[in-house]
């Protein structure tokens, strides 16, 4: 369905004679930012969707140390005397 030049005349003359010369650039004007603020949503919606979930904080945390454990050796539990 593409709209041909002579096609594009008959509509501006026919919003011409429906809004008045005064009006038409404020409807044009109007509808462009509303057009621009539909695609600011949509793209936004549309990077949300790309952006991978981060959980936590974002700083890298220092690997945990743990001290080594001692083992008694000479320290029996019940079940060792048996």
């Amino acid at each position: 369905m593409n709209i041909s030049g002579l096609e594009w005349v008959l509509i501006f003359v026919a919003a011409l004679l429906l809004f008045g010369p005064k009006k038409l650039p404020e409807l044009g004007k109007s509808i462009g930012k509303g057009i621009r603020e539909f695609k600011k949503a949509t793209s936004g919606m549309l990077d949300e969707e790309k952006k991978p979930e981060v959980s936590g904080s974002s700083e890298t945390s220092a690997p945990v140390q743990t001290q080594p454990t001692t083992t008694n050796s000479s320290h029996t539990t019940n079940t060792e005397q048996k």
